[in-house]
Parts: C-alpha cells; structure tokens; sequence
C-alpha cells in the first residue's frame, strides 16, 4: 500500500506542478466567463442595419412589419422588374413581393429577392407577419372584431409542481421548472464527459510513454504491475479533482460578484412566495417575475444530492475508464495502435452523450432507465435524469452497479496490465488480449 502511495504521489505532483495545469487551473474558468459573456455579448450587439423594400400588391401588409434598430421595411410602389433593377443602387438588402391574394385560400407567390440569402432569423419573422395578418383578416372576415382578437391572444405559462411522499401539493410544495433541471443535468453530465475523456486519456499515454521509454522495466523491478496501474490512475484522479474544485472556487467566486453587479441577490423561498404574491397583478414587471420564476425552481432542486452523485459518479466514473484506458495503454507500443482498442472502450461514453437529447425529452423513459444503471453509461445519464427522478432506489442501483462495474473493470485492467506492460514489438489483437485474461500469475 506505501508503494502504492508513493506512485500516487508522484503521478499527483509531476502534473499538479506543470506550467499547464497550473495556467488552464486559472485561465479555464475565466475562459468559459468569456466565451459567455462575449456570446451574449454578440448576440445583442447592433450591426449594421438591413433595409428591406417592400412591394406589396395586396395592400394588407402596410406598416405591418415591426421594425427594430437592425431590420427597417420600406414601402415602395413600383413594379418587381424595375426594382431588381434599382436593388443595387438603393444598397438595400432585399425586396419582399407580395402579390394579389386572396385570403381564404394558402398564400403563394410571395418572395424575397436579393443578392444574398437572408437570415434565418429575418425570413422567420417576415413569414410570422403575414401568418399572423392573414388570420387576423380570415378572423375579422368571420365576425370577430379586432378588440375582440387582441382579447382572446394571452400567454400561457404552466406551473410544475412536484408531490410530496404522500403524493398531495401543499403549501410547502415547491415549484419545479424542466428548463432549469434540463441545464443542471446537461452540464454536470458534459462536465463528467469531459474529464473523463481528458484525465482517462492521460493514464493511457502515461502508460504508453513509460512503456516506450522502458522506464516501467525499471520501475516494475520494484513494485507489482498492479500497484504501479492503481497508483496511476488514482494519482491522475486526484489531479483532475485538483483542477475540477479549482474551477468551481473560481466559478463561484466569478458569479457572486456577477450576482452582486446584477443584484442577484440570494432570497429564501418564503420571500420568494411573497414577493410573488405582491407581484401578481398585471402590471408587474415581467422580467423580475421570470427572475423570481428562476430562484423558485432553483430552490426546489435538492442541490446537496445534486453534488453528492455529482462527486461520485465524476470520480467512479474516471475510475472504471481510466482503468480500461490504462489496460489500452498497457497493451500497445505507441499511440497510433491505439485506434484499434481505444474505440471500444469509448463508444458508451460517446453514446452516452448522442443520447442525452432523448434522454432530456423523456427522462422516465426504458431507454432513459437502463442506460442510467448500466456502468459505462450511467455517468453521464444518470446526471441528466437526476434533477428529474431525485433520489431512489434507481440512484441507489446506478450506484452500486458503477461500483461492481469498477471493480469489474480493474480486474480485467490488472490482467491485461500484468502481460502488456512488458511486451514489445508485437500487434496485439483481441484474441491475444482474451488470452490475457485467463494466464496465472
């Protein structure tokens, strides 16, 4: 076990003290705030203004088309030829052609011509304008006045509730919001993916690199195959769990001042309630309302199971695949073999990701059980339904399977490790890995 120790020690401090690690420890979270910032950024930043001509020969459409500082509508009354002619000295963007129509029927001939393809954004709100208009028209032409219409349109915003033990709502049930159990779980699942691919592929090259340099000839002379692949693939847990709480200090420190900026302040669930009373009328402010909506869902999640399964399914998780990993390492000469064997392995993780938009449309679903219990998947998909499902019996057998499925995975890394480490100059093929397994020691 003191060997075993020392190993990890070294794996621990070679790393944690590299440039590196060091800078993306600090630069990561500071990173992620920027691409952040910087997207949001983006996206609200005024460019330049397009101008749109439009010549609309059923004279249903005048003024009708709402303008914003990035998108202006001018109504010219010429015909289409003559203005495909004018477009590029008018330096306009485009022409919208409406022509006669008649509004019981399906509009067609309706274009937008220009020298280049418009936004997604701009056609969708130019065909939300005239849906919206020629059913207005179909409506008025019923019968239906227009005060009538403006009263009938109203937004719908539908409250999830979450049940108690006894399955009844009562005046301490909290509000829940799929939005915000959807982001909690996709993130921390990402988060799980991410390091694991970083950190398990880390003890596969560190095995490859010791084996290629005939370092581990020397080292093995003094400790067992298997305490030398344990101390590496814990000494390299420990550095991405460095690195990982690093990231999250720094995160929370980055946020409360954002939160401080913004006064985002932190507000019980009780004063939420009450200021959502006081703030029921009609002419309250929408936006602090959705704020409210936000830290009501924020504080109906149990955070404290969130982190726990968080903790554990990110380090037994590395662990199952830094071992398989680590037996990957031990079995090749140089990392260009690796494709052979490093797929395999890694395609229930990426699996696991290509799922994870099924799984957040229905988190109750076979699909969504079985890959949450199964060892090389439940890591990340456990994480997604977890803000969904909450804690149970099905957490507690995701659990217990990861575990045997460590176990599993280390007892078929050690046998690999032991035969592998050793051995050059040979194409290792899964026959030969096969009969790996099963050599006494």
């Amino acid at each position: 076990m003191n060997k075993i120790f020392l190993i990890i020690q070294r794996e621990y401090f070679t790393r944690v003290r590299k440039k590196s690690f060091i800078i993306m420890s600090f630069v990561g979270p500071l990173l992620m705030v920027a691409l952040s910032v910087g997207s949001i950024a983006l996206a609200t930043m005024t460019g330049e203004s397009k101008v749109i001509e439009v010549i609309d020969m059923s004279g249903l459409f005048k003024n009708k088309f709402v303008e914003s500082d990035k998108l202006k509508f001018v109504y010219i009354d010429q015909p289409l030829e003559a203005a495909k002619t004018n477009l590029k000295k008018s330096k306009h963007d485009g022409i919208l052609y409406i022509p006669e129509l008649d509004v019981s029927k399906a509009p067609t001939g309706i274009m937008y011509i220009s020298y280049q393809t418009p936004s997604f954004m701009t056609k969708t709100m130019i065909e939300k304008t005239i849906k919206k208009e020629i059913e207005d028209i179909r409506l008025l032409n019923s019968g239906i006045r227009k005060a009538v219409l403006d009263s009938i349109r109203t937004k719908v915003d539908i409250a999830t509730l979450n049940l108690d033990a006894e399955g009844t709502t009562g005046e301490t049930t909290q509000k829940s919001s799929a939005a915000i159990a959807t982001g909690i779980g996709y993130i921390s699942s990402f988060l799980i993916y991410f390091f694991i691919f970083i950190y398990g592929t880390q003890v596969m090259r560190g095995v490859i690199e010791e084996k290629t340099n005939r370092i581990v000839e020397i080292i093995i002379s003094s400790v067992k195959p298997f305490q030398l692949m344990m101390g590496k693939i814990i000494g390299i847990a420990g550095v991405a769990l460095t690195q990982f709480l690093m990231w999250v200090v720094l995160s929370m420190v980055v946020s409360t001042i954002i939160s401080q900026y913004f006064g985002l302040d932190q507000t019980s669930v009780a004063e939420l309630q009450t200021q959502r009373v006081a703030m029921s009328n009609p002419e309250a402010n929408e936006v602090t309302m959705q704020m409210l909506n936000i830290k009501e869902s924020m504080a109906s999640l149990n955070i404290p199971l969130i982190v726990a399964a968080f903790g554990f399914y990110f380090i037994f998780g590395y662990l199952l695949y830094g071992a398989l990993l680590g037996a990957v390492g031990a079995a090749v000469d140089n990392e260009t073999d690796t494709q052979q064997f490093i797929l395999p392995v890694t395609i229930p993780l990426i699996a696991a990701m290509v799922m994870s938009s099924a799984i957040i449309q229905d988190p109750n679903s076979s699909l969504a059980f079985w890959a949450s219990i199964f060892p090389l998947t439940s890591p990340v998909i456990m994480m997604i339904r977890l803000p969904f499902i909450g804690g149970g019996w099905e957490l507690a057998l995701s659990m217990v399977l990861l575990v045997a499925g460590f176990v599993g995975a280390v007892w078929i890394a050690g046998r690999i490790y032991r035969v592998g480490i050793l051995m050059y100059g040979k194409k290792v093929t899964y026959k030969e890995l096969g009969k790996w397994l099963f050599y006494k020691a």
